[in-house]
């Protein structure tokens, strides 16, 4: 049995013995890159041909390094002279020692000794997907406190939102800068890897955030040696694009993937905003690399966000297991809140019909115009894929995070038809996804945080939020805006944090809170033992037998599962009571699910207000 994993990477700082360890570094803009070890001269790297520099140094695990570049002077100067030396951290650096800014660390990726080695996964119809920021929950260590809970409580994986490390010590982790670096502030490598396989000892899945399309805004360095890194025909909302034509380009970030997977033995990646990476066929490229080199006899699991729809990226064979379902998330929020700003206004006309297709088909916009982007045409056919092809919630951090004060939920709409929203959402065949406290209703915002060490982007970024939401309803007045959290501020992300330990608690002042929350964890714990129970195992070959409005905000939707049994799950979000004739909608089966009781279609065909249930046919 292996106790150890390693995954080499042909850059960076990789022991070779341990006094001995190789240095390289892609710098095609530099003429001279020396490595520069703490306490010692510098020593000069070895040009190796196409822009590499290479070095052996007498050196082991713990010392701290950066490398000291020389970029090539191109206004016209002589050649040897070059520019002004400037020292960079390791852009594939294990870890930091302080911040982005500061020296890398070589590591000894063995160091560290595996407990549950066997593991191999789960399989991706078990899933139920907990979304955590690692910072909220006091790092590493933190999310591990959390984990027999979670277990308990019946979900199969956790989502880390993005680790790599990022510019000072509050951030989403989407303006990461170092890629290779669990986040100094989050903990060690090897207390990231000691979470990782505890929460295999518990039997959950550990999927990890990553940014592929962008680095943060402060300590990218890799322009000042590597311009070709970047592209300077396409501008995206993080500056210029990363070139992906590029073989050093490509190999940089797929070397990412596979290092996370096998040295850290996450069970999965989600890759944000895929959109944006041009040009696409590299996500192909990516996921068959991966699928080829991980170990076959683990479970694998890759998810997309793509504003796109990408359709033909996901589903059996095709790469990757599924994409985040924004459009289910547009819609369920129209008919629960009523808000049409912004991206929700294509979903403004007939929501009840778009919730019909999510539930039917997946997508909701499969090539029709989007009037948010213009009436230019959005998505991909995807009615042909099964239901686990796309990720459903309620809630993420996008979705919170992007409003002007966080609000969850829990403050933004009707508590019973929440209850029946969130009860479709965990029994619905697509795979669920609960955003952290969303499981006990939190009422606690979750805003945007930085952190951000450089007073001018800090204001910058204070500013450019505020200015985001000018032509936002309720916010044209820039009093109003000025209300809105400064990011770089501590207080904010303060506001932000949960207290996981309220559910567990058994008495406290305000009994109101406690009693409501245990009301939501009861609701979410039953929800899960009836999904694990009824849906999961007949998940695999389940397909649609198709969805129907039955009222402004109702919906019954059918499923062909994988053992012949069909799942009918009827919901009504509206606060009036609609009519669905039973035997126009075929329904008929066990109850295993009923918002509450009296809640089944009554013998007029009656659904009540703010209702779901859900009866189970078994095959004949």
């Amino acid at each position: 049995m292996t106790l150890r994993h390693h995954r080499r990477l042909p850059f960076g700082a990789e022991l070779l013995a341990p006094d001995r360890t190789r240095f390289r570094l892609w710098a095609p803009s530099c003429m001279r890159v020396a490595l520069a070890i703490e306490g010692r001269d510098d020593i000069a790297m070895f040009a190796a041909g196409d822009g590499w520099f290479e070095v052996d140094a007498d050196c082991g695990e713990g010392t701290r390094y950066r490398f000291r570049v020389v970029p090539k002077d191109d206004g016209g100067a002589d050649e040897d002279s070059g520019g002004d030396a400037v020292l960079v951290p390791d852009p594939a650096s294990r870890a930091q020692a302080g911040d982005v800014h500061g020296p890398s660390i070589v590591i000894d990726p063995e160091s560290y000794r595996w407990t549950h080695d066997d593991w191999r996964g789960r399989a991706w119809c078990e899933t139920v997907i907990y979304e955590i920021h690692v910072g909220l929950a006091d790092g590493f260590k933190g999310v591990q406190r959390l984990l027999p809970g979670l277990a308990e409580l019946g979900i199969t994986a956790i989502e880390l939102m993005p680790v790599g490390d990022f510019a000072g010590s509050r951030n989403w982790g989407y303006d990461g800068a170092l890629p290779f670096a669990p986040e100094a502030t989050y903990g060690t490598p090897d207390e990231l890897k000691a979470l990782i396989d505890a929460a295999h000892g518990h039997g959950l899945m550990v999927f990890l955030d990553v940014v592929y399309n962008h680095f943060g805004p402060e300590g990218n360095y890799v322009g000042t040696y590597a311009a070709p890194f970047f592209r300077d025909d396409i501008k995206t909302p993080w500056g210029r694009a990363i070139d992906f034509r590029n073989t050093e380009v490509r190999d940089f970030f797929r070397n990412n993937a596979l290092y996370w997977l096998m040295e850290y033995r996450v069970d999965g990646l989600r890759l944000d905003a895929t959109h944006s990476i041009v040009p696409q066929d590299w996500l192909q490229v990516l996921s068959a690399f991966v699928l080829d080199t991980v170990d076959a006899s683990r479970h694998i699991h890759l998810v997309i966000e793509h504003e796109g729809n990408a359709a033909h990226l996901i589903g059996p064979n095709r790469g990757y297991d599924a994409q985040w379902n924004d459009d289910g998330h547009h819609v369920l929020h129209v008919l629960l809140t009523g808000e049409t700003d912004g991206y929700y206004v294509d979903f403004a006309d007939t929501p009840e019909d778009k919730l019909a297709r999510c539930l039917a088909e997946g997508f909701v916009y499969q090539g029709q115009p989007s009037i948010f982007h213009d009436g230019v045409p959005r998505g991909e056919p995807s009615k042909d894929l099964p239901p686990t092809a796309f990720v459903l919630f309620l809630q993420n951090h996008d979705q919170i995070g992007n409003r002007a004060f966080g609000q969850r939920l829990t403050s933004l709409a009707n508590h019973d038809a929440l209850l029946a929203a969130s009860a479709l959402v965990l029994l619905a065949p697509q795979i669920p996804l609960l955003f952290m406290g969303e499981e006990w209703g939190a009422t606690e915002p979750f805003l945007y945080f930085t952190s951000f060490p450089d007073e001018e982007l800090a204001a910058a970024v204070r500013n450019g939020r505020r200015d985001e939401f000018a032509d936002t309803r309720g916010f044209g007045d820039s009093e109003v805006r000025d209300k809105i959290p400064d990011p770089n501020a501590a207080t904010t992300f303060d506001l932000s944090r949960l207290d996981f330990d309220r559910p567990a608690r058994d008495a406290v002042s305000d009994a109101k809170t406690i009693a409501r929350s245990s009301t939501w964890l009861g609701h979410t714990r039953r929800l899960l033992a009836i999904r694990h129970r009824y849906i999961v195992p007949r998940l695999e070959r389940a397909r649609s037998l198709g969805a129907e409005a039955v009222g402004p905000a109702a919906v019954v939707a059918r499923w062909h599962m994988g053992d012949g049994a069909v799942l009918t799950i009827a919901v009504n979000l509206a606060a009036l009571p609609v009519a669905i004739p039973a035997h126009r909608f075929h329904i008929r089966g066990e109850p295993i699910y009923a918002t509450r009781k009296g809640a089944h279609p009554d013998p007029e065909g009656t659904l009540p207000a703010h209702t779901t249930w859900a009866l189970l046919e078994s095959a004949t």
